[in-house]
């Protein structure tokens, strides 16, 4: 084993976890740090290092980057909405970046591999590519965060001489997941039938194993300043997955969902954001994600991965099947069966 160490934040996460994982089958020495030391479940047989750290402080970052060679920088806020989605969004994101690459530099951190976002992309010309820019949509502070974090990301590495390589993941699907993500999330209410209607919002999905193997490439192969997609060629619709699910579990008996005009689409919008006004919870539907998305075919172009990270990953279909066996075996979903009877 390699006396190194790499550091991986955020690891009790979906990617942060499986990433872990593939490090220590390499024979890597690791560390993770998570915010809640208690929270044991991710790490068991695992023979890594888990510190208790927070990427907004900056006390907490300087304990566990001690003696560490390459940095895997996971950890963020990946929440779609929030309260005050600038303060605990974009703030906390650009704010944990920022930490991130000064606490590095101060420890003599020599390797970072960013995790980026595909929101980071100009989508006005497809298939997005790395090339073309970045996201100039400005009406969701996730975006923006994925969006100015990125520049941050590459300018502090630039600044302060730490070889940094970003990694651009799109919907992220698949096992070891010890909490939802947002984008398992949704498979998993694809399962339950709780998909009754077709936004024309599409998916791009790709196994988290590819996205941590393409992390891991990332770290040995990857060019200093470059940013990496990792996700697959072509997107799927909503209805596309449902029928996939479908024919997977036909037993489920799954409709597939009713498509209906943007104008209704955005009434609800309307209604779901008043709503969560007053319940302080998440609307399932907002109008400015109809806008950004509406239509949007989110299909990629991962050339540049393939040849320079030997990037491969599984076709988005098979990525799906797999993380719908995985789902409905480890996560709880409804009786369906015996509701259709």
């Amino acid at each position: 084993m390699s006396n190194e160490i790499s550091l991986v934040t955020g690891g009790n996460g979906h990617l942060g976890n499986n990433l872990i994982r593939l490090l220590l089958s390499e024979k890597q020495k690791v560390r993770t740090t998570v915010r809640d030391i208690n929270n044991t479940e991710p790490f068991k047989a695992l023979e890594c290092e888990v510190v208790q750290a927070d990427i907004t402080n900056r006390e907490s970052l300087k304990k566990a980057f001690q003696g560490v060679t390459n940095l895997y920088a996971v950890a963020a806020n990946f929440s779609m909405w929030a309260k005050n989605p600038k303060t605990e969004i974009y703030d906390n994101n650009m704010q944990g970046t920022q930490n991130v690459f000064d606490i590095a530099k101060e420890c003599g951190i020599k390797n970072i591999v960013y995790v980026s976002s595909v929101a980071s992309l100009d989508f006005t010309k497809l298939p997005a590519n790395v090339d073309n820019g970045y996201n100039k949509d400005r009406r969701n502070w996730y975006y923006n965060s994925k969006n100015d974090s990125d520049m941050l990301a590459l300018a502090l590495g630039k600044k302060y001489n730490i070889r940094t390589v970003l990694v651009l993941p799109s919907a992220m699907i698949g096992d070891k997941a010890y909490k939802l993500s947002y984008s398992n999330n949704l498979v998993l209410q694809v399962l339950n039938g709780e998909i009754p209607v077709d936004t024309n919002v599409t998916l791009n999905w790709v196994d988290v194993k590819d996205v941590a193997s393409g992390m891991y490439n990332a770290m040995t192969k990857g060019r200093n300043g470059e940013r990496y997609i990792l996700s697959n060629e072509q997107h799927t619709t909503l209805q596309e997955t449902v029928k996939i699910a479908s024919e997977l579990y036909p037993e489920l008996k799954l409709k597939t969902p009713k498509k209906v005009p943007k104008c209704l689409l955005y009434s609800v919008a309307s209604l779901m954001e008043f709503s969560s006004k007053l319940t302080g919870k998440e609307p399932l539907l907002q109008r400015h994600y109809l806008d950004m998305f509406y239509g949007l075919k989110q299909d990629y172009d991962i050339s540049k991965s393939r040849q320079e990270l030997g990037y491969n990953p599984k076709p988005s279909k098979k990525a799906l099947e797999d993380a719908l066996k995985y789902l409905k075996t480890d996560w709880k979903i409804e009786n369906r069966i015996q509701q259709n009877i």
